[in-house]
């Protein structure tokens, strides 16, 4: 990937908040920063069968299976640094059906958290939204998601709506799509009107977020064969700019 396309992203990101890149953009962005950066792409895309299921839902939902980390990356390099296993927390200001309390989750497996796809992912995105924010550290938080539908049953990957995160920016990446129609992500301003939408169908399509500016939703995802599950799997890594003095207090 070309500096002329690197910088292209970053005038799209500011000019509008948000970008699409189809799958092949996006494996050439990340091998820009770190050379056989998805080596170890199949075994990655194979840990989310062995996600568990997600017991925090305030509805009582149980199509969602999850694990989490959280990452630092000081502001003088790309290696992300795997924190102690710590809850994941959202104010129910950007989460009003599961926030206001500490999740814990199962943690993202060893080999995933040290492999090569992981650590490029986290490296591509540091190094982009410091483009976006010059000297930056980072907290990352990982997030893998399964979610399942069945015959007649959806499946919601955003069962709290039109939201944000409540962080700075995110990086979501599609793993894998199996018998899956719908799940349109919609990109909407904080008064509500929807400034564009996208489905991420092939491994590596991905969405780049300026998620302080933005909302966003994805439609529930429904089974094409009725007979059979069909599952998304998506990465999301959310990105926290920490002032080098605080980033201190993790290491």
């Amino acid at each position: 990937m070309s500096r002329a396309s690197i910088d292209e992203l970053k005038k799209r990101v500011e000019r509008e908040g948000f970008a699409f890149l189809e799958g092949g953009a996006t494996r050439a962005l990340v091998e820009s920063v770190r050379a056989g950066a998805l080596a170890d792409w199949a075994g990655f895309a194979a840990s989310w069968d062995d996600l568990r299921r997600d017991e925090y839902m305030a509805d009582g939902g149980r199509d969602r299976l999850r694990r989490h980390a959280v990452f630092t990356i000081s502001a003088d390099t790309l290696e992300a640094r795997l924190e102690p296993r710590q809850p994941h927390y959202q104010d129910r200001a950007y989460n009003a059906l599961n926030g206001g309390i500490e999740r814990w989750y199962e943690p993202v497996e060893p080999g995933v958290s040290t492999g090569a796809a992981l650590s490029s992912l986290l490296a591509f995105g540091a190094d982009f939204f410091r483009r976006l924010r010059p000297g930056a550290a980072w907290r990352i938080e990982v997030h893998q998601f399964r979610i399942e539908a069945a015959a007649g049953k959806a499946g919601r990957p955003t069962p709290e709506g039109v939201h944000r995160d409540g962080v700075d920016y995110a990086l979501v990446l599609l793993v894998k799509r199996e018998n899956v129609k719908s799940g349109t992500t919609r990109v909407s301003a904080p008064d509500g009107k929807t400034l564009g939408s996208f489905t991420l169908t092939n491994p590596l399509d991905a969405a780049i977020v300026d998620d302080a500016r933005m909302m966003h939703a994805v439609t529930p995802i429904e089974a094409v064969d009725s007979t059979l599950f069909a599952r998304r799997d998506v990465l999301v890594a959310t990105y926290r700019g920490i002032e080098p003095q605080v980033y201190k207090t993790f290491v």
